[in-house]
């Protein structure tokens, strides 16, 4: 087969998006980019820049977005060891690889700078000189706008495909696979980015994410806090999908539970959607992985849930 397409996978979180990369990632044609990059959709990353370069500009919108950006880059991800890898996004994709793209960035997205003068602590209230270790200048920065977002985003292309087509390069894989769930959210960005993306969306029955949920550390740790987190994840995922026709897009959407119930056969379909050939990876989805929380909730509970999620659950194709 041709060579495939870049994947992002996407899903509510503990819907089996880990899994689901970590199966494509052993595909000899799929390199996994083994941790969650989150500088491509959370805040501050790609696609608040992009909006605040294009449609959003003005000076202060783009200085902003760029210190963001720039927190993000240089501090933040390299400075965060990912609690179950043990390692920052720079490691998990290659130090070269990210330091020469995020390198590049800025000598593309800056425009100008200057020295600000920074009055002393005392100013206004008393004729004081800066203090021998006040700053007296900061710099600031003016980015570049773009009217073309088309430009723009042909920039932050170059440097995904620095990052992870090198990555993908060096692993000896002609394409990489990128898991966040929240990509759930922000197809459309994504394909901006990368127009022939794959985005593989796995679902599992929402009452089991609401349970997987309260077990995580990161995540509210009721039943109430859960739903408040996962409600307006549905809400959004939905309403977008009403608006738009996917089948016309580069997109996959899978089951947890149906991958699990008939995995050889499931996973044969998939690499064939994804336009590669089957391949027996060593890992898997096993029923008894997914069942685990089918008794996790009392019968009122379930119940609970089940009426409050009355109106997703069909929706996301479940009984």
């Amino acid at each position: 087969m041709s060579a495939p397409s870049p994947i992002f996978v996407a899903g509510t979180g503990r819907s089996g998006t880990s899994q689901l990369a970590n199966i494509l990632g052993e595909h000899p044609q799929i390199h996994r980019i083994p941790i969650e990059t989150r500088f491509l959709v959370d805040p501050g990353g790609l696609r608040d820049l992009a909006d605040a370069l294009t449609i959003r500009y003005d000076p202060f919108v783009g200085e902003d977005a760029l210190r963001r950006l720039s927190d993000i880059l240089t501090v933040r991800l390299p400075g965060r060891l990912d609690r179950d890898r043990g390692h920052t996004v720079p490691q998990a994709i290659g130090q070269r690889y990210y330091w020469d793209a995020v390198g590049r960035l800025w000598s593309e997205l800056v425009a100008s700078t200057f020295d600000q003068s920074v009055p002393a602590a005392g100013f206004g209230h008393a004729d004081w000189p800066a203090g021998p270790f006040e700053p007296q200048h900061a710099r600031q920065t003016i980015a570049r706008y773009f009217s073309d977002r088309r430009e723009l985003l042909e920039i932050l292309r170059r440097a995904i495909d620095t990052m992870f087509g090198g990555a993908a390069a060096e692993a000896g894989k002609p394409t990489w696979c990128e898991k966040t769930p929240f990509n759930l959210l922000y197809m459309d960005f994504l394909w901006e980015l990368v127009p022939e993306a794959t985005i593989v969306h796995i679902k599992r029955h929402p009452v089991s994410v609401v349970a997987s949920h309260v077990d995580q550390p990161w995540a509210p740790p009721t039943v109430d806090g859960a739903l408040a987190w996962l409600e307006p994840v549905y809400a959004r995922w939905l309403a977008w999908k009403a608006t738009v026709d996917l089948t016309g897009r580069r997109y996959v959407e899978v089951k947890a539970e149906d991958l699990a119930a008939d995995w050889p056969e499931q996973r044969r379909a998939l690499f064939e959607l994804l336009g590669v050939d089957d391949f027996e990876t060593r890992s898997t989805f096993r029923p008894r992985f997914l069942e685990s929380r089918d008794d996790q909730f009392d019968p009122a509970t379930r119940e609970f849930l089940e009426r409050t999620l009355a109106d997703v659950i069909p929706a996301m194709g479940y009984a």
